[in-house]
């Protein structure tokens, strides 16, 4: 009988037809070991360290939220930039990426609040964006109970809706009311696996019910063409004195150069 640890690792070059069509009908897909789980342990150890050292994060009751951990922590830079994690996405997206920012997400032992339904799209200054993804990384076993992602499937064709509020139970539904009655499906992740999903997927996260914390790693991939939007404003780019129009600068939003 294999063992977790033994299990095969997802590559760009192992991503299967089956997967890549389930990705762009669903809006997003399940990948096994993504990381082994020795290094998602690593990351793991590398993410607290992060929480408990640093003082310039948002946390709330639903999560604890670091941006750009890529620009600060060599160890998560590592998996931030990870040419195999780039190379998957660029292969579900079907154009050439840069980074947007990473995240780290960490639910804290029994938190108790769950993270709304949302999509991410809203929340982003973007223009003429063709495609944008986020890679959910689980760097600890995420049962059920611990904060795993739910999806609707197939609502990443909703576009033009505002930021939702992801303390809200009703806000994406009262938007978009025929999402009331689709399908939800719900995907635990072994630490080491993966999802990755369309930015306008409608997707909640359960509260962590458990003694551990959920901690979750996200590279979020963007068209390396887009354009900065007016408006919303935005952590990420607000500091840099970019102007509506302009394209997102290398040095601070790196290109992954993964086209085959």
């Amino acid at each position: 009988m294999t063992s977790t640890a033994e299990r095969p690792r997802t590559t760009p070059d192992t991503l299967t037809d089956e997967q890549l069509a389930r990705y762009r009908r669903d809006g997003f897909v399940h990948l096994p070991a993504v990381l082994s789980r020795r290094d998602a342990a690593r990351y793991a150890k590398a993410a607290l360290a992060a929480r408990d050292r640093l003082d310039d994060f948002h946390s709330g009751a639903a999560f604890t939220q670091l941006l750009q951990l890529w620009r600060t922590d060599g160890r998560l830079r590592e998996l931030t930039l990870d040419p195999g994690l780039a190379g998957i996405a660029t292969r579900l997206a079907g154009i050439p990426l840069r980074l947007w920012h990473d995240q780290l997400l960490i639910k804290e032992p029994h938190n108790g609040a769950a993270t709304e339904f949302h999509q991410d799209q809203p929340y982003w200054p973007h223009a003429g964006s063709r495609h944008a993804l986020s890679a959910w990384v689980a760097l600890v076993d995420v049962p059920a109970e611990r904060g795993c992602l739910t999806f609707i499937p197939g609502s990443q064709h909703l576009e033009g809706l505002r930021a939702q509020d992801l303390t809200d139970h009703d806000d994406l539904m009262n938007l978009a009311p025929d999402l009331r009655h689709q399908p939800r499906v719900t995907v635990p992740l072994r630490a080491g696996d993966c999802t990755f999903h369309d930015s306008r997927l409608a997707h909640t996260a359960t509260p962590n019910h458990t003694g551990d914390p959920r901690v979750a790693h996200v590279v979020i991939y963007v068209d390396a063409e887009l354009r900065l939007a007016p408006e919303p404003a935005h952590p990420v780019t607000d500091p840099l004195g970019l102007r509506p129009g302009d394209r997102l600068p290398d040095e601070h939003f790196p290109r992954f150069d993964v086209m085959s």
